[in-house]
């Protein structure tokens, strides 16, 4: 409710032809700085809410304004999809990423993941940051540390977080010894530092699809936008940022 108050005082601070003309945008939280300078690139300025990829499916479904939902999973869009809340034809999946465990810039923990690595022992008194399910990075996380054999081991010693730039913030700040969150995160933020990545094959996939939703009109400034996640200037500044530009 939080987020979605903040988005209409937002949009009621956008007027009349500016509105009009700037389509409105839900997207991923791990794709802030990357869509941020996407977005400095058209010239419609998108206003661009930023959450968990479940928050802002659930918003779309209650009726938020959003020409333009960009996900940090599948299963979301397939949420709205199913839901029939998207534009028939307009899906693409646009990019991939990869989830990995991170520690205080200053810390010495070292950690090589596999089966039944000793994440709890790594933990000691603390708690693993993670954004908590439904949220994208959470499914991820516990996804992973299942088919590590370790999530048992853990389950009672998470920090759960909003989404997966909360989590980030709270390894940062040091108050959480160890986090997951995705490589791209870890990648803007100088006080946090990469122990390892997950292996592949120890979760599925991680795809942002993104499409325009029902209310969106064919054409427009929110179809451009789409369309401009795949010029080379875009695929630029995701890899910029450590994504995967999907074909």
């Amino acid at each position: 409710m939080r987020r979605f108050a903040s988005l209409v005082l937002l949009l009621a601070a956008v007027s009349g032809p500016a509105l009009a003309q700037s389509p409105v945008v839900f997207a991923a939280a791990s794709l802030k700085n990357a869509l941020d300078d996407v977005a400095a690139l058209s010239p419609s300025k998108p206003v661009i809410s930023y959450g968990a990829s479940s928050a802002l499916a659930k918003q779309i479904e209650n009726g938020a304004p959003a020409q333009l939902f960009i996900s940090a999973d599948l299963d979301w869009m397939d949420y709205l999809e199913q839901h029939k809340l998207l534009r028939d034809g307009t899906r693409k999946n646009i990019l991939g990423n990869k989830l990995v465990l991170i520690a205080p810039a200053g810390s010495s923990v070292q950690a090589d993941i596999r089966p039944g690595f000793p994440l709890a022992a790594l933990l000691g008194e603390g708690r693993l940051a993670t954004p908590d399910p439904p949220s994208p990075a959470g499914k991820y996380t516990k996804a992973a540390l299942e088919k590590l054999g370790v999530w048992d081991s853990v389950a009672g010693k998470l920090a759960p977080a909003a989404d997966v730039r909360a989590a980030l913030a709270l390894v940062a700040r040091g108050e959480a010894p160890l986090g997951t969150v995705y490589a791209t995160d870890a990648a803007v933020e100088p006080r946090v530092r990469v122990v390892a990545a997950f292996p592949e094959d120890s979760l599925p996939p991680i795809i942002y699809p993104a499409a325009l939703t029902s209310t969106a009109p064919a054409s427009g400034a929110a179809a451009d936008f789409l369309s401009l996640l795949g010029s080379p200037a875009a695929r630029k500044a995701f890899e910029k940022y450590g994504f995967t530009p999907l074909n």
